[in-house]
């Protein structure tokens, strides 16, 4: 596996390389580990089954003859395709030290294991349409397929496909991750993410989600001192409710409703504290025990909405903003967020993220590092590869997803989360990471075509599986 969790554009990958070829590893050294530790991957996991290398002119072709010849050595029925000659020096080293047949595309018949080493981090265009129709005959053909560091046809900056990718079962990053890696629609056809050390010693401020550490209640702490969570509830007090719950059941000591509606909350656990004019909701919100606001699901979007927003940015506590209280700031969101003396968590999904971007363009990450450090907040942008970023620059991936969360109600309750364990912890980017993976870890522990409510129902275990 690479050495650390963090990730690399293909820029700093050429860097982190550089500093090691400038300390006395040579490109040809980097290559023979590269290749040897991926094809000792292919080795474990395909058992010798017969193998087509596609090996493209550049170093991630090398790489691919240093796969094929170890795999030879291993008594494979082994063969290289070759969309051309090698045009770097290591790579016609490694093609040197190749002792089985090289063949052209246009030649090669399919085997059961594909080993794509085409292309790597540098493809910045689409395949011409003769080369990829080659390229997709022999892959689409085998039974299994490798992609060697990226699938090629594959942007390493963004995860956006410049031609039409097949899906992979495997991806064997070599050094570290890249943006493709974690990041759609290229995650979709990365398959299982393996990797190989190549003895990169890299810092990037954007890094892959890791399981949190979690502290458990101290014997000293009370409701107050483990937190008092508020949720502004709206038109749909239904969200409310869930976000509350959520909330209860991730570590918050304590849990309120805010409301103006008669109906009570469902549990008896969760207070609901009414309202009767926003003068007296404002009045509420003074309360110096409450560790943070939520304000959003449920809240509707008309003019009452509005100005039971405007009441809770006017609020001197940390907030969390999320679905319509995001679409009601819109384009003014990043003025009205800087405004705010204390901590700021959004969680939009991506139509809400559109509606408060207006910044350049680029992959999910530098949009999430360009809004949160623009408003000095911390940013959950939701979904497959929910990215978050601080207001500090730093940006954490999660790589792990469940695909039963696209349901209503899933996003109410990581506001919850997040609440609560801002609520425990005073620390708005610590809050965040920890809120989604336990919110995806809950998901995959609820299983198959689960409601919201089970999905609340496993975030105690999933705590618990944190705990220190």
């Amino acid at each position: 596996m690479v050495n650390n969790s963090h990730i690399l554009t293909a820029a700093e990958m050429r860097m982190a390389e550089q500093s090691l070829i400038d300390a006395g590893v040579s490109v040809e050294q980097l290559m023979r580990i590269a290749g040897q530790g991926a094809a000792q991957h292919i080795w474990r996991i395909y058992c010798g089954l017969p193998t087509i290398v596609i090996c493209g002119p550049g170093n991630n072709g090398g790489d691919g003859y240093v796969i094929a010849q170890w795999l030879l050595e291993k008594g494979v029925d082994v063969t290289v395709a070759a969309s051309s000659n090698p045009q770097t020096e290591a790579a016609r080293g490694a093609k040197s030290m190749w002792e089985g047949p090289t063949i052209g595309l246009d030649e090669a018949q399919p085997t059961q294991i594909f080993v794509d080493c085409l292309f790597g981090t540098g493809l910045s265009r689409s395949i011409t349409r003769k080369l990829w129709d080659q390229f997709l005959r022999l892959a689409v053909a085998a039974d299994k397929r490798v992609a060697v560091d990226l699938p090629s046809g594959v942007d390493a900056d963004n995860g956006r496909p410049l031609n039409d990718i097949p899906p992979y079962d495997v991806t064997i990053a070599l050094g570290a991750y890249k943006p493709a890696h974690d990041l759609c629609p290229a995650k979709n056809f990365v398959g299982d993410l393996l990797g190989v050390d190549i003895g990169i010693d890299c810092v990037s401020s954007v890094r892959v989600l890791d399981r949190p550490v979690i502290a458990a209640p101290r014997k000293s702490d009370h409701k107050y001192t483990r937190g008092l969570v508020c949720v502004l509830a709206g038109q749909m007090p239904g969200a409310a409710r869930l976000t509350a719950k959520s909330a209860q059941m991730s570590g918050a000591g304590y849990v309120k409703i805010i409301t103006n509606h008669a109906a009570p909350c469902a549990d008896d656990s969760i207070v609901s504290q009414h309202y009767a004019d926003l003068n007296q909701l404002a009045s509420i919100l003074e309360d110096s025990r409450i560790s943070i606001v939520v304000v959003g699901p449920g809240l509707g979007r008309d003019q009452h909405a509005q100005k039971i927003l405007e009441v809770a940015l006017a609020a001197q506590k940390p907030l969390l903003l999320d679905a319509d209280a995001l679409v009601i700031l819109g384009q003014g969101a990043i003025s009205r967020v800087v405004q705010h003396t204390h901590d700021v968590m959004l969680t939009p999904h991506q139509g809400e993220f559109e509606k408060i971007y207006s910044g350049p363009d680029g992959s999910k990450i530098d949009r999430t590092k360009f809004l949160s450090e623009q408003m000095s907040a911390t940013l959950v942008y939701k979904g497959a590869d929910t990215v978050i970023g601080s207001d500090r620059g730093d940006v954490s991936v999660a790589r792990q997803s469940s695909t039963w969360l696209s349901t209503a109600g899933t996003g109410d309750i990581l506001a919850g989360v997040v609440a609560a364990r801002y609520a425990a912890t005073g620390n708005s980017y610590l809050s965040a990471q920890q809120a989604q993976w336990l919110h995806t870890r809950a998901a995959r522990l609820a299983g198959a075509s689960f409601s919201p409510e089970m999905l609340i129902d496993n975030l105690p275990k999933v705590i618990e599986e944190c705990l220190v």
